[in-house]
């Protein structure tokens, strides 16, 4: 199905921005395997928050596999709720759409025990996209990024920077990092399908992503 999986360098990157603007672009479906911080519901659920951005309904945005009131850890709001994360009970919803799977937290968060983000990665096997800031920090935060994802054997689609340009620290991942930046999302105004969608055409090749 051509999936692609959005990860991110840390939390609150501009994974979800991301993932809603690429399941604008390319048509596909969202999903959210793991969800964490949805506070009671007075937060709404990256599931909630694609779908709107995205103009999509919930026929493109399969349900969670957990969603966890915490804004924490997996492994930890799980253990606060007194169940275990069983990656091998975590299975690709059944659409006839590519889909656009987003992570939680970075790539090595934990999800139990044994397990992390990393290795749900590995369970789909999908080329992952790295969201990661423009800002300072960033190199260090995405060239281990990219030697994670490498070192688990997963195909990498590119990085994409999120926030205001920053062409010096562009250059500098993809120089040292040897991987391609495939995007950048600017500061945006408002955020909606038709913003997401000039951001994807002004900003992106549609090439890198095989559509």
């Amino acid at each position: 199905m051509n999936d692609l999986f959005v990860t991110g360098t840390d939390t609150e990157v501009g994974k979800t921005i991301l993932s809603a603007m690429l399941t604008a672009a390319l048509d596909a479906a969202y999903w959210k395997p793991l969800q964490t911080g949805r506070e009671g519901g007075n937060q709404p659920t990256d599931r909630e928050t694609v779908m709107r951005a995205a103009g999509i309904d919930a026929s493109r945005a399969p349900a969670e596999s957990h969603v966890f009131d915490p804004p924490v850890s997996p492994h930890l709001a799980a253990r606060w709720a007194g169940v275990t994360i069983d990656l091998a009970a975590i299975a690709r919803p059944e659409t006839d759409r590519r889909l656009v799977i987003e992570g939680a937290g970075g790539a090595l968060v934990p999800i139990n025990d044994a397990d992390s983000m990393i290795d749900l990665m590995r369970r789909f096997g999908a080329p992952v996209v790295i969201a990661a800031r423009t800002t300072l920090g960033t190199i260090n935060h995405t060239l281990l990024t990219v030697e994670a994802v490498r070192r688990a054997g997963l195909p990498l689609a590119g990085v994409v920077m999120i926030g205001s340009e920053n062409r010096d620290n562009r250059a500098a991942i993809e120089h040292y990092g040897k991987v391609a930046v495939v995007g950048w999302i600017p500061p945006l105004p408002r955020i909606d399908r038709t913003a997401l969608l000039d951001v994807f055409e002004n900003h992106f090749d549609r090439t890198d992503f095989n559509v």
